[in-house]
């Protein structure tokens, strides 16, 4: 069938579906951020189950949000192109599709963009399947309706338009939800005072802030009792990203090492209770909009109005707005940018969202009171 008649047949608002699909399987920080699509389907269709296809290990960011009724998981590494012609790829991957198939969606929603979502949305067989005309690797032969949405919009912004696509308002609730046993486990030693989140790495160099600067910064922190503890998190992968903090402070009872020592689900309950979240580009920053945290995010060639901590650019230290072929990827770029953002300039920021009215910031201005916010 021809890409007009497609969208003829199946434009305008959706009738009452009783199953949906939401895809949305990475990365970390941008399935945090696609939960209003969630919130969204839901406030719409109450009475309809609405699943979420989500890559194995970031189930935790969405499988207690009220809205979904069923995380369904799929291993990203063992259904790599290149392990499918294994028999234990193969097999994990008929497993999934008969699934998808046998669930018998009425709607499905691929908030991805991408070829592997668009082959899961078509393997579901939904009679409406709904995402990107401009969808990359040409996800878009998936689908059944394909709404043109900007590119330039904020990446939460274009999801929602998938859903007002549908007849659907879009609700743009980022409220995230951690489960309770992972609020348990939560270090008995953050949870006597006010503490401080930093989540000092990133998967890209070039979005990294130096980390020697984030081991001053917490030491001018701490000077200034801005917090009773800091929490160092980060992937175990990622430790070695780590090394000038953790050497910096080992044996400090204020710092609290949790590199490699959170799940995804255990890293939300961390954020959830902190006092402020500190944070490159990274799942940390997103989650910390979920939970409506206090936080300082550092960035530099990234267009925060598209990609950036939805409706809290305000909290965002950048020091110049990326120029046109800049890009966080090309690491000489990105480490230049981020080399601008300076120890005290992040400090302040700090104090403003922490101290009460009338302390003075490192450079002894006075700040207003902000409580943090619950």
């Amino acid at each position: 069938m021809p890409p007009c008649e497609v969208a003829r047949r199946y434009s305008g608002p959706v009738s009452d579906p009783k199953r949906i699909l939401l895809i949305r399987p990475s990365a970390l920080g941008d399935v945090c951020r696609s939960v209003p699509l969630a919130a969204s389907l839901k406030a719409a269709f109450p009475h309809a189950d609405l699943d979420w296809l989500v890559q194995s290990g970031f189930e935790a960011a969405v499988a207690h949000h009220p809205a979904v009724t069923r995380v369904i998981t799929f291993q990203r590494r063992e259904m790599a192109l290149a392990k499918l012609w294994k028999p234990a790829g193969a097999g994990r991957l008929r497993q999934l599709l008969g699934e998808l198939r046998r669930a018998h969606y009425d709607l499905v929603i691929d908030a991805q963009g991408l070829a592997r979502s668009g082959f899961f949305a078509w393997a579901t067989r939904a009679p409406r399947r709904v995402g990107f005309a401009n969808a990359r690797e040409l996800g878009h032969l998936g689908l059944t309706q394909r709404v043109e949405v900007p590119k330039e919009m904020h990446t939460v912004d274009r999801m929602l338009a998938l859903v007002e696509a549908l007849g659907v308002e879009a609700r743009p609730e980022m409220r995230l939800y951690a489960g309770e046993t992972d609020q348990a486990a939560v270090p008995a030693a953050l949870t006597r005072g006010r503490y401080a989140v930093v989540a000092p790495t990133s998967r890209w160099a070039g979005k990294r802030w130096a980390a020697d600067r984030f081991a001053a910064l917490m030491a001018r922190m701490l000077e200034h009792d801005a917090v009773d503890a800091i929490a160092v998190v980060g992937a175990h992968s990622e430790r070695a990203q780590c090394a000038p903090i953790t050497e910096a402070f080992a044996g400090d009872p204020r710092v609290h090492d949790l590199i490699g020592g959170t799940s995804v689900g255990g890293l939300m309950a961390v954020i959830e209770r902190a006092a402020i979240v500190i944070a490159n580009d990274s799942a940390a920053l997103h989650m910390a909009v979920g939970f409506d945290r206090p936080m300082v995010g550092l960035y530099g060639p990234t267009r925060i109005d598209r990609v950036g901590p939805y409706r809290r650019a305000q909290d965002v230290i950048q020091p110049t707005p990326p120029a046109m072929g800049t890009s966080h990827k090309h690491t000489q770029q990105g480490s230049a940018a981020m080399g601008q953002i300076q120890v005290e300039q992040v400090l302040d920021a700090i104090l403003q969202r922490l101290r009460p009215r009338g302390v003075e910031s490192s450079s002894g201005q006075a700040h207003k009171e902000v409580a943090p916010r619950h």
